[in-house]
């Protein structure tokens, strides 16, 4: 029974003291391993074999890379502000054994290393500098870090400002300054929006006043045109007209009585109209009333002989009166026409004589002398009335 109890105690002892020595290391994870309290060995991830009771583990490494955030330190820049400034720090252990044995907390000292140095950076900046300038001030503080924390068994791998934090007056005053810059900014834009706008207005007008320009000039061309052939066209249908007319003329022979009875007919169409103040009387009527006279003559001689031989109706006498022979004059001497002779005076007013065909005009009757004498006194016109009245 003695020894069964002692093979089971041998038993339980030699298991303990087999796991002891087997130390099972997780990935990304390193322990620092010292003998009797001197630094032995590193384990790496893994089963490692130590020596029980006498072996013993240090520390543990985490090997990842760490994120450490640190709360905001109070900076002052070169213009005497204070700024707030957050940093966040990326770094890596890469040596356990100088994480262990070179520093106590190496991660307090990763903070107080970069308060440091970023206070040593930014308080040779201004404001201004300090907000812009976040890539120069995080290579900055890397490096140093770097420099500082290699000796450490740590590798710092990026450092980023969080947040900058200017005092509320100088907030108050950026957001000011910021809104009168974006008003301006607007302001311009709004400026060279209108200005554009102005322009291409002003383009689009002149485009279009030189098309309408060029389109009435094109107009007016075309109508001048159009003009110039239609008076060509009424001037040749005139001048066939004409030539028709007097084509006519010529083949009808007419003789000079009939020319001028139409001669008289048209005179006083020409004084037609209220306007009219003054009207011009052509030379040829003397000769145009002596072909008239003429034929009134020449029809009275006709029916003399035969008035002669008619007898005497109830014993009376014929009282027509004597007929005074073939001549220029309208009427026996002594008779006058009333409404011949009132339109040969002219009605008192001043009517001047203008030249006809090849004739010069001249005196008009009532107003001067054709050819040295009054026309109202020529006996061969004024003379006679009951031939003018008498049937032809």
């Amino acid at each position: 029974m003695g020894v069964l109890i002692a093979l089971g105690v041998l038993v339980v002892l030699v298991l303990v003291i087999m796991g002891r020595s087997l130390v099972r290391v997780q990935q990304a994870q390193s322990y620092v391993i010292e003998r009797l309290g001197k630094f032995h060995s590193v384990l790496n991830p893994g089963l490692n074999f130590v020596m029980p009771f006498v072996d013993s583990v240090r520390s543990k490494i985490d090997l990842r890379e760490r994120v450490v955030s640190f709360p905001p330190q109070p900076v002052i820049t070169e213009d005497n502000l204070t700024v707030n400034i957050d940093t966040v720090i990326f770094f890596q252990v890469t040596n356990p054994r100088d994480a262990t044995y070179e520093i106590s907390d190496y991660i307090q000292a990763v903070e107080q290393l970069t308060v440091t140095t970023l206070r040593n950076v930014v308080g040779g900046m201004n404001l201004e500098e300090t907000l812009t300038s976040r890539d120069k001030i995080n290579g900055q503080l890397r490096g140093v870090l770097d420099d500082a924390t290699g000796r450490w068994g740590i590798r710092v791998n990026r450092v980023e400002l969080k947040a900058i934090d200017p005092p509320a007056s100088i907030q108050d005053s950026m957001e000011k300054q910021m809104r009168a810059d974006r008003d301006k900014r607007a302001a311009i834009l709004s400026a060279e929006g209108s200005k554009q706008s102005a322009i291409l207005t002003a383009e689009g007008e002149r485009q279009a006043a030189v098309l309408k320009a060029r389109g009435e000039s094109e107009a007016t061309v075309l109508r001048a045109e159009a003009e110039a052939t239609a008076q060509a066209a009424r001037a040749r249908g005139q001048a066939e007209a004409i030539s028709t007319v007097f084509k006519a003329i010529h083949e009808g022979n007419p003789d000079q009585r009939l020319l001028a009875y139409q001669y008289m007919q048209m005179l006083p169409q020409i004084a037609q109209g209220d306007a009219n103040k003054v009207w011009i009387v052509p030379s040829e009527i003397g000769k145009a009333l002596e072909g008239i006279g003429g034929f009134f003559s020449n029809a009275t001689a006709a029916r003399a002989p035969e008035a002669a031989h008619a007898p005497e109706a109830d014993g009376q006498a014929s009282s027509a009166p004597p007929v005074s022979g073939p001549g220029p004059q309208f009427d026996a001497p002594g008779v006058r026409h009333a409404g011949l002779e009132g339109w040969l005076a002219g009605g008192g007013g001043p009517v001047h004589d203008g030249a006809v065909a090849d004739h010069e005009g001249g005196s008009v009757p009532g107003t001067g002398d054709a050819d040295g004498a009054p026309l109202r006194h020529d006996p061969a016109l004024m003379e006679g009335s009951s031939e003018m009245g008498a049937s032809v």
